[in-house]
């Protein structure tokens, strides 16, 4: 069916829609675009909706980055809307409806390799090419907070002792704990559903005031992509309509565990058959050369998976997070996991990646390293049995084998990725490293509190 025909259903089926948001993904994944009334959303779909191309590799806190701005002229670009991606916004004022769009470059038919949907998109194609097709589910972990903080500006939890301290844990899998917040668990749940974004489950995780949202799994990397961008802005907006915050914050408290995103994917050939699998609890050739292409380009690939200044708390032994490139069955002491189950679900969990990461990213660089793997036949070293935490700290004493543990380190080791430049792209990757650098930049100028508190 036609872009045309699906958003003429879609008008059809939403007389009352007023205003629609058109969304394009930046680089940290924050939602950049407009809101067009209903009688100019044809306008998106005949090609002539613009946004600077800049719009891709604004910072943390939106500005621009100057360099690309100079050498470019602020270049617009024209944005192309995914149709499928159509869908209400329940919980908006006004009747309201979505649309994510990406970016092309001013001819109107090349793709802005900036965009972050174009560059896993990219990475996609080159499956297509050997006849495959990726299969991918996402795990994200979340804090519920007050909304309003303490008097430093720190985050308030919700779930505390009877003294008003922040509660031992988070009653993971508590049924009882889930029914506390019952009101807003099921409004989040009733705005997935509006939105066709299929949860799996919702739980009560580890840490204090923490859950965790699962999605269904999608034999389309773009949708489940999708899928987890508007998950996270449906949890955000409904928890601020019941006076609360949700966040994604990789370390939010850095006495408690972070909020990880765990992302499964398995590989699908032209019938349908999943090609790790072949009949064994240990999987196919296939699953261990992607194990292995995983490991290979992991470190190179952390600037990805912890993304600010923040994310590089959690990535701490004793917090749950793998620091070295390490795989195991059955074992969620390893940066990949390969889960128990049925042949045909025999799929690869990577679990380095904080829920502050950007999921397009996240996606493009595993599927990336996985894909190296595959195309230059990788083996992987023999699976960890047991605590890889105990390794973990062999490797950081020996220095050896360890991923990056400060963001300066890693955004070195990403700007000489070979890997990063060949499956991401050249120019994906320099502008990616020079907005990093300014956000970091930004920090590193600071004077914290903490100093005063040691020097003043």
């Amino acid at each position: 069916m036609k872009s045309t025909e699906v958003l003429e259903q879609f008008l059809q089926a939403h007389p009352h829609i007023e205003i629609f948001e058109v969304i394009l993904h930046d680089l940290n994944g924050i939602h950049r675009g407009k809101w067009l009334p209903r009688e100019q959303i044809h306008k998106l779909f005949e090609g002539g909706y613009k946004m600077p191309q800049s719009s891709c590799s604004l910072d943390s806190w939106g500005r621009d980055l100057e360099q690309l701005v100079t050498a470019t002229g602020d270049t617009d670009g024209i944005c192309t809307p995914h149709p499928e991606t159509l869908a209400i916004v329940p919980w908006a004022s006004r009747p309201t409806a979505q649309i994510i769009v990406s970016m092309l470059n001013p001819d109107g038919q090349s793709d802005y390799p900036v965009d972050p949907r174009v560059v896993l998109q990219q990475v996609i194609e080159r499956y297509t090419k050997l006849g495959l097709t990726p299969v991918v589910a996402s795990e994200m972990e979340f804090h519920l907070l007050e909304i309003d903080r303490d008097q430093f500006g720190r985050p308030e939890h919700t779930q505390r002792a009877l003294d008003g301290s922040p509660a031992l844990g988070g009653a993971t899998y508590s049924i009882e704990a889930m029914r506390q917040i019952a009101p807003l668990m099921d409004a989040i749940s009733s705005a997935a559903s509006q939105q066709n974004l299929p949860v799996d489950t919702l739980i009560s995780e580890f840490g204090a005031s923490q859950c965790e949202i699962n999605l269904h799994h999608q034999n389309s990397a773009l949708r489940a992509c999708d899928q987890a961008s508007m998950l996270r802005r449906a949890i955000r907006a409904v928890a601020q309509q019941q006076g609360k915050q949700a966040s994604f914050m990789a370390k939010p408290f850095a006495e408690d565990v972070g909020n990880g995103m765990h992302v499964h994917f398995s590989l699908i050939d032209s019938s349908g058959n999943n090609v790790f699998d072949n009949g064994t609890p240990e999987g196919s050739e296939l699953l261990h050369q992607a194990v292995a292409g995983c490991l290979k380009n992991m470190a190179d690939s952390v600037a990805i998976f912890a993304p600010n200044i923040n994310s590089y708390r959690r990535l701490v032994p004793g917090c749950y997070a793998p620091t070295a490139p390490t795989w195991g069955y059955e074992n969620r002491t390893t940066a990949l996991r390969i889960p128990a189950g049925k042949g045909h679900a025999m799929r690869i969990e990577h679990r380095v990646a904080g829920a502050d990461a950007n999921v397009y990213l996240t996606v493009a660089a595993m599927l990336a390293a996985a894909l190296d793997g595959i195309e230059n036949t990788l083996s992987p070293p023999a699976a960890i049995k047991g605590d890889a935490t105990e390794l973990e700290l062999q490797l950081q004493q020996k220095a050896e084998r360890q991923l990056p543990r400060f963001w300066g380190d890693a955004l070195g080791q990403f700007e000489q990725s070979r890997f990063i430049e060949n499956y991401l792209g050249e120019e994906f990757r320099t502008v990616y490293a020079l907005s990093k650098h300014k956000e970091k930049a930004e920090f590193d100028s600071r004077v914290t509190l903490l100093e005063y508190d040691a020097y003043l």
